[in-house]
């Protein structure tokens, strides 16, 4: 299981997620749900799940490292400010945020697999796998920061 350890990018992940989502419909009765309803909490969780995603890149443009999730090992700093404070994998959450809004939107119980099918892809293939490299590369101060904010939210 190693050899898909950060070896799909993560968009990639989400796009095939929201596929899988999209596909429900052929499969899945919609609930009976307000539509505007449904629509205004989906386009709600996805706009909050793009506002963290471009929040945690800025974070990392600003502390001048890298955001290829397939090149950990290449971090050269350690990010806990703006919404790190809050999650350590915030990129991650906004596009988790994004699969849950087209979900919602879509209201079918089976579009609910893509966020949690990404959740549990991108938390053993990417997530895990990068924070052994970071605790090797940032030691005592990467355990501190976990102690202090979660993995998710």
């Amino acid at each position: 299981m190693t050899a898909l350890e950060h070896r799909i990018p993560p968009p990639i992940v989400a796009l095939c997620c929201a596929l899988l989502a999209w596909l429900s419909m052929i499969w899945d009765l919609r609930l009976d749900i307000d539509t505007a309803v449904v629509h205004a909490c989906g386009t709600a969780l996805a706009v909050l799940g793009a506002i963290v995603a471009v929040r945690g890149v800025r974070a990392f443009q600003r502390a001048a490292t890298t955001i290829n999730p397939l090149k950990p090992d290449e971090a050269s700093a350690l990010v806990e400010a703006d919404v790190y404070r809050l999650s350590r994998n915030p990129m991650y959450l906004g596009m988790a945020l994004i699969l849950l809004g087209l979900a919602v939107g879509l209201a079918r119980p089976l579009a609910l697999l893509g966020p949690v099918l990404f959740v549990a892809w991108i938390t053993r293939f990417q997530i895990l796998p990068e924070e052994r490299i970071l605790r090797l590369k940032f030691g005592a101060v990467y355990d501190a920061y976990c102690r202090k904010v979660r993995r998710w939210i």
